[in-house]
């Protein structure tokens, strides 16, 4: 995937407080000096667009035997068949984790309430950060050829890694909203904004999908997996105060 990242701006919504005695942030008021007790306190929030820089692939790998050594045995086979897929899938080991492994008797029941033991279930499960995103299709189609049917993907999610750009992105459109609002509204008053003497981000920086329409599917892409990337939604609210001049 190319390391340009598409960024598209959203509305920004801003609100604004007059305040002549004190500051209300969250319920709780902080009085300010009183050369800064009239002011102007906005809170702005700034949104980008990003196309996803990674994918999530969730999976676990299972086993079912007689006894709980055989299962994990045999669910330690396919962990290592589906290692070595994302080995030849030139997958880095640091993007590799185990996320659990679990064995447990299964049981089946009589009409009458009997428990019959008929073996052990065994799981080994996995998240892995796919970095291409152009390869996280084939990379999943990989790793269900090696382990064939004792594999289930639990997740196949789109995610943000370098969220450092879009975050600041976000943040100095938020600012320059609060900014332009202020100054609308000391026009409007006809009074003249004075220094910043508070600034807050309200809101740490919030990352949300967005719902995206693909193209067609080729004939080629109906027999592969196919990750839709989509957008996700940077976001970061601030609020902040400026004087009013005499």
């Amino acid at each position: 995937m190319s390391n340009n990242k598409k960024f598209t701006f959203v509305i920004v919504v801003a609100t604004i407080v007059l305040s002549s005695c004190g500051l209300d942030i969250g319920g709780d008021t902080y009085n300010v000096p009183a050369t800064t007790d009239h002011g102007v306190t906005l809170q702005a929030t700034g949104a980008v667009k990003v196309v996803p820089d990674g994918v999530q692939f969730n999976f676990s790998v299972f086993a079912v035997d007689l006894t709980s050594a055989q299962a994990l045995a045999r669910a330690s086979a396919s962990a290592a068949k589906a290692r070595e897929a994302l080995d030849n899938s030139n997958i880095d080991k640091k993007d590799i984790a185990t996320q659990n492994v679990s064995v447990y008797p299964e049981y089946t029941y009589s009409q009458d309430g009997k428990q019959t033991l008929t073996g052990f279930r065994a799981t080994q499960s996995f998240a892995t950060t796919l970095r291409d995103t152009e390869k996280a299709g084939a990379v999943v189609d990989a790793v269900v050829l090696a382990v064939s049917t004792d594999l289930t993907i639990d997740s196949l999610n789109p995610i943000l890694l370098d969220t450092k750009e879009a975050t600041a992105q976000a943040r100095k459109i938020a600012i320059k909203s609060a900014r332009d609002k202020a100054e609308d509204y000391s026009d409007l008053l006809d009074v003249k904004l004075g220094e910043v003497v508070f600034l807050h981000e309200v809101s740490a920086p919030s990352y949300l999908p967005q719902p995206w329409m693909r193209e067609a599917t080729t004939s080629d892409e109906a027999t592969k997996t196919v990750v839709d990337l989509g957008t996700q939604e940077v976001s970061v609210t601030v609020e902040v105060r400026w004087t009013i001049k005499n």
